[in-house]
């Protein structure tokens, strides 16, 4: 099973993920709203998956990302954003993410875009 933290500052987004139907191969060890408390977070739980917005207050996903990818260097970053503009996307993956779903997105497209990291 492939540990999960989940870091948004939406509430809704964070249970939303957690609660996707499918994900029945990963456990949600954590949850954060800001990257500041996900790099916290990271060190504590060391997920070997993280889903992460880009624009969070205190801290975002583009500070947050590499810092991450340093702590927990095995772990499959997910980036969850509704900045869907190509070089946000590149820019993401740039500093050490792995993947990018846009929102709204579906329990399915979720699923899809964790499975694909995780095989590779």
């Amino acid at each position: 099973m492939k540990r999960l933290m989940i870091v948004d500052d939406s509430m809704v987004i964070r249970r939303r993920i957690s609660r996707a139907h499918g994900l029945d191969a990963y456990e949600v060890v954590g949850t954060a709203e800001d990257g500041a408390n996900a790099i916290e977070l990271a060190r504590e739980t060391l997920p070997d998956m993280i889903t992460i917005d880009l624009t969070m207050p205190n801290m975002d996903g583009t500070e947050a990302i590499p810092v991450l990818a340093s702590i927990c260097p095995n772990a499959r970053i997910l980036v969850v954003s509704a900045l869907s503009d190509k070089a946000t996307a590149i820019g993401a993956l740039a500093s050490g993410a792995h993947g990018f779903l846009c929102k709204p997105f579906t329990d399915e497209e979720l699923k899809s875009a964790l499975n694909e990291l995780a095989e590779d």
